[in-house]
């Protein structure tokens, strides 16, 4: 039995150029919100763009699932997402949540649309491997950091240094191949073990 989710990986130069990010919105938030402020902070060799939260697996599902995940994925290409903005859940006047993800102009398109149908045929291969429906919306969004105390010191922060109004120009996030994590929970944070990698079709051209 493992503790398991499907996700989509990031290359190396995004989670370089989310550090960066990261650090500068610390910065910021620091010279602006008091002690009594506590925000854990996702370490960027850690995100990723999670598709399918699993929950304690099997041993014997693992290899079902890959298959038809592996069968599933054939007839969709694969998709860039560009990460252009910055954004909070579940308001930005008492954030909980701060994340990245992409524009929402991005998220009426025609990428989008093809997002949502390659989540829907991941969805459809979990019911069909006998994992209980997804009750959560999908949103293509990273997690930056999650807000434990003092939401609206954070959010007028964030309004005084205007961070949510300021374009940003992060990247690409590819979404090219679908993985099975594992998940363990130890002292230090949660360890991602990838077990095995599905690939898309390539990218249109």
């Amino acid at each position: 039995m493992v503790r398991a989710f499907l996700a989509i990986e990031l290359p190396q130069e995004l989670r370089t150029t989310l550090a960066a990010i990261e650090q500068d919105m610390k910065r910021q938030l620091e010279r602006t919100v008091d002690r009594h402020v506590r925000i854990s902070w996702v370490r960027p060799d850690s995100m990723h763009l999670t598709l399918r939260f699993l929950g304690d697996t099997a041993d014997e599902s693992i290899e079902p699932l890959r298959v038809a995940i592996e069968e599933s994925m054939s007839a969709h290409q694969a998709i860039p997402i560009p990460l252009e903005r910055l954004g909070t859940f579940p308001r930005p006047q008492a954030p909980r949540v701060l994340w990245v993800g992409p524009s929402g102009s991005w998220e009426q398109g025609r990428e989008a649309q093809r997002l949502t149908g390659l989540h829907r045929a991941v969805e459809a291969c979990c019911r069909a491997a006998n994992f209980a429906p997804e009750e959560r919306p999908f949103s293509p969004h990273l997690t930056l950091a999650r807000i434990k105390e003092g939401e609206r010191q954070v959010g007028q922060a964030l309004a005084q240094n205007g961070l949510l109004e300021r374009p940003v120009a992060i990247g690409m996030l590819p979404v090219e191949a679908i993985v099975l994590m594992k998940s363990e929970l130890r002292p230090t944070g949660s360890v991602y073990t990838k077990l095995w990698e599905c690939s898309l079709a390539p990218f249109a051209t």
